[in-house]
């Protein structure tokens, strides 16, 4: 699901986005640590994927793929992957 950035408190990593029917729907620390993103901007773009009860549970800019899914760095099969030939040794 996409949604647009409302606010964004960078020492606290913690904010909300407007869903596209206007509903506001707050981000955890959590959520925004695993974006692997530095900062977000009021208005920009973001994909969401909520948890069970509706708290956002991951989000990234709407041109990355979610933290976890298939093709994202460090998931299974993505770059990164330990199955990936070209990963880099740890």
């Amino acid at each position: 699901m996409q949604a647009t950035v409302r606010g964004f408190d960078q020492p606290a990593r913690t904010g909300s986005v407007f869903l596209d029917d206007g509903t506001v729907r707050e981000f955890g620390r959590d959520a925004f640590d695993r974006s692997g993103l530095l900062r977000l901007r009021p208005g920009q773009r973001v994909t969401i994927r909520c948890h069970s009860d509706g708290t956002i549970a991951a989000l990234t800019l709407a041109t990355l793929p979610l933290p976890g899914a298939p093709g994202a760095p460090g998931a299974p099969g993505g770059p990164g992957d330990a199955s990936d030939p070209a990963a880099p040794v740890r």
